[in-house]
């Protein structure tokens, strides 16, 4: 899969060292490669701007307030997890393919197995347990819902990853069409539209399971410090925004909720995990 404009510059202690290369690269944080081989951007320690407030009426009655919220450091995929990867760990497991429940024709595997030409394409039709299931298979877990609205906003509170400017083409990939799997697009695809720490695609290509139950009343009562959703529920948070998705579902606060068994083909995950290191690697 190409790192799209990533290079390693270092190997210590087992963790390869990576360094984005941009105008100022001191502008982004170090990353490690976590099990599956997959770049992992930290997220270091502090506090960011979670939900909407109550003013702006452009959000959901289930982002509301807007407050701030402390959260350790994390490490977070840069990239959604692709076919490629997926692939590696059905060959190493044994777990199902991911495959549209309904329909064939929305289904990009062929068998087992995965065409070239989608390898670097984000996996889909995969349900929030298969999720589940490769992020500890890769020594990682699933973002929580609160990780991840932070990998999106920064600690500026943006509207969207890239900033306030309101979503283009060269930013994201939505207002697509699925034409033989042509709505998808390779991971990194879009690296101006890439969060404060230089992880991409977190609006647009695939939706993204989170760990998190869903509560539409979890913003009033969750707790300020590392919040990780309620104890028990019946649909999980989805979070970010899929191929087909419309300009207003961009926005890095909106949420959504899906049945923890529903696999479709616009609906994938990317993983994180504690940080190795602190906020030091």
């Amino acid at each position: 899969m190409p790192l799209h404009g990533w290079i390693c510059s270092l190997l210590l202690g087992g963790l390869i060292l990576v360094a984005p290369l941009v105008a100022d690269p001191s502008e982004l944080p170090p990353t490690v490669t976590g099990k599956d081989g997959a770049p992992m951007s930290l997220i270091p320690t502090g506090e960011f701007l979670m939900g909407t407030a109550l003013s702006n009426r452009d959000g959901g009655r289930d982002e509301y307030p807007e407050r701030q919220i402390y959260l350790d450091a994390f490490d977070m995929d840069i990239y959604e997890v692709t076919n490629g990867r997926y692939l590696e760990f059905v060959q190493a497991t044994g777990h199902r393919i991911p495959e549209h429940p309904r329909d064939k024709k929305l289904t990009l595997w062929q068998g087992s197995t995965v065409p070239d030409a989608f390898k670097d394409h984000p996996v889909a039709n995969v349900d929030w347990y298969d999720a589940d299931a490769f992020c500890r298979w890769a020594g990682k877990r699933l973002p929580t819902e609160a990780e991840w609205e932070r990998a999106a906003r920064g600690t500026t509170g943006r509207r969207f990853p890239w900033g306030n400017a309101e979503p283009t083409r060269t930013l994201a990939n939505y207002l697509n069409q699925w034409r033989n799997g042509a709505g998808l697009e390779p991971v990194g695809s879009h690296p101006q539209g890439a969060s404060q720490e230089g992880v991409q695609d977190l609006e647009g290509n695939v939706w993204e399971w989170v760990a998190d139950w869903y509560d539409a009343h979890y913003y009033e009562k969750g707790p300020n410090r590392n919040p990780k959703g309620p104890t028990e529920g019946t649909r999980k948070v989805i979070r970010g925004s899929g191929w087909e998705s419309e300009a207003p579902l961009l926005r890095s606060a909106h949420r959504l909720n899906s049945d923890p068994r529903n696999r479709n083909h616009s609906l994938g995950f990317r993983c994180a995990m504690d940080a190795v290191i602190g906020n030091v690697r």
